[in-house]
């Protein structure tokens, strides 16, 4: 049932249709927010999520793992901001790889057409750059008194009413120039995360994750909050506290954006940091660089249902639990097993005598660990990087902006995919050295370049591509265009393409 919650607080309320939590409830709340206030939700989309292996990958980390609700993690982040009240535009800082992935995931619960921006980085250098090239873009597009909230992508949130509480109290303290993180009341003694030891809203004081005794004693005290990683903050009072305290990191972050480009359109905006000069700015988080360090920080404690999915344990306390403690997703069979997560993409998953164990099975690997190892996953995810196994990399589905590709079979010589394009979309015009090409359309329609030809396909026709030729598949129809490539030859690897021009820069 939808329900108005009102707080009097200032001289203006803003009324918003928001959500209860994550899980998608709907209800009406009610925020009262300071007049003409500037609120930028600013999303940091990075990581690997090597602990959620197999399901999160490198180009396909944590925050765009689906949940029971259909919705990703960071579609949930994105709602969260945008569901505040004074809200029109959000920036998100994410790799350049993943950039239409995350356009994507936006475009498909973005109701009220906010504007958008995106800082789009090379390679990963931590959170104090990430957050140096949003506050100095903020700055410059905003005004220094544009108050930043630095969300996550890759958190959960139950309780969307007392986050938005929180958020408030946040922005209360930021327009007083005070940079404010969210500290979590705890309700168990977690070694996963830091602390921060308070007094009110005063941070007396960081500290690292402790050992199971320390956090005990740290739950009894009733003086830690957990360390959210979210923060909020003026963006001008930010780049005054880096000029004080991270010098070097503001001044390679500023000299990287003079030599970045910048593409603008209606109600977006695209950041490209250079690569050349963003490699020398220094890897450091924004806790060591500023929080730790600063003598203007403060705190909001808050109970706003907070985790950070840390672990395959947390994302399986997720669903209920059968009456055996099992939590299952897919197409699971049971026989005398108890405590089990299981999760089955595709095929169908037996489990028989097994107790407190974990059970991925996605379409190229398969994870069993012990529940009470379930941090341990990260190093098969660093093992297989090490190896240069595509597995840490890839999922056999692989998102381009175009579409998407799923290898169906390889073997020596050749390679089966199925091939499904946007309406509209196309991929580069492009030639291979090694193979040749067979495509037959199951799907709509496709235009295709082939040689000096242009031809037009449509369902249950085909086409030949020899080794050598230029070639450029597109989807002119309004549907989506399905295809069965054969690619057939004596290597068949991706990086056997030269693209002679492309719509996306790079795929």
């Amino acid at each position: 049932m939808n329900q108005l919650k009102k707080v009097a607080t200032g001289t203006d309320l803003t009324f918003l249709a928001g959500k209860d939590s994550d899980s998608g409830t709907n209800t009406q709340s009610v925020v009262a927010f300071p007049e003409h206030i500037c609120l930028i939700p600013t999303i940091l989309c990075g990581g690997a999520g090597s602990r959620l292996w197999p399901v999160s990958r490198e180009l396909h980390p944590k925050p765009f793992i689906r949940l029971a609700d259909g919705q990703s993690l960071l579609q949930k982040a994105y709602l969260r901001g945008a569901q505040l009240p004074s809200v029109s535009h959000l920036m998100t800082v994410t790799n350049r790889e993943l950039f239409f992935k995350a356009e994507d995931e936006f475009r498909e619960v973005n109701t009220s057409q906010a504007s958008a921006s995106f800082i789009l980085e090379p390679f990963g250098r931590n959170t104090a750059p990430a957050i140096a090239a949003a506050a100095l873009s903020v700055a410059q597009t905003h005004g220094s008194d544009a108050i930043m909230l630095v969300l996550a992508a890759d958190h959960l949130i139950a309780d969307q009413i007392a986050f938005q509480q929180a958020v408030l109290e946040a922005v209360e303290l930021a327009q007083q120039g005070k940079l404010v993180t969210f500290g979590i009341q705890p309700h168990a003694p977690e070694t996963g995360y830091g602390y921060i030891e308070s007094e009110g809203n005063r941070v007396l004081r960081f500290v690292e994750k402790p050992t199971l005794e320390r956090a005990q004693e740290y739950l009894a005290s009733g003086r830690f909050l957990w360390n959210s990683g979210m923060f909020c903050f003026a963006a001008g009072a930010m780049l005054e506290q880096m000029e004080q305290h991270c010098p070097a990191i503001l001044a390679a972050t500023r000299s990287c954006i003079e030599k970045s480009r910048l593409a603008t359109g209606a109600g977006f905006s695209q950041l490209e940091l250079d690569a050349s000069t963003f490699s020398s700015v220094p890897d450091d988080s924004i806790d060591y660089a500023v929080m730790e360090k600063s003598h203007q920080v403060a705190v909001v404690p808050c109970n706003i249902g907070w985790s950070d999915i840390g672990s395959w344990s947390a994302l399986g306390d997720l669903d209920a639990a059968d009456a055996n403690g099992n939590r299952v997703q897919g197409e699971v069979m049971l026989h005398n097993t108890r405590n089990c997560t299981i999760q089955a993409d595709g095929r169908l998953v037996g489990a028989v005598g097994v107790n407190n164990l974990i059970i991925v099975d996605t379409p190229d690997a398969l994870l069993v660990a012990d529940k009470a190892q379930a941090q341990e996953v990260k190093h098969i995810f660093a093992s297989l990087k090490a190896q240069g196994h595509e597995a840490h990399k890839l999922h056999r589905t692989v998102h381009r902006p175009w579409g998407t590709y799923t290898v169906l079979e390889e073997g020596n010589g050749f390679k089966i995919k199925r091939i499904e394009v946007k309406p509209g979309a196309s991929l580069s015009l492009q030639m291979h050295h090694h193979r040749s090409e067979h495509w037959v359309v199951v799907n709509g329609k496709a235009k295709v370049i082939n040689g000096e030809r242009e031809i037009l396909l449509n369902t249950n026709e085909s086409t030949f591509i020899p080794a050598g030729h230029k070639h450029r598949l597109i989807n002119p129809g309004t549907i989506p265009c399905v295809m069965i490539e054969v690619q057939s030859g004596s290597y068949v690897g991706e990086d056997d393409i030269v693209r002679l021009e492309d719509n996306y820069g790079r795929v």
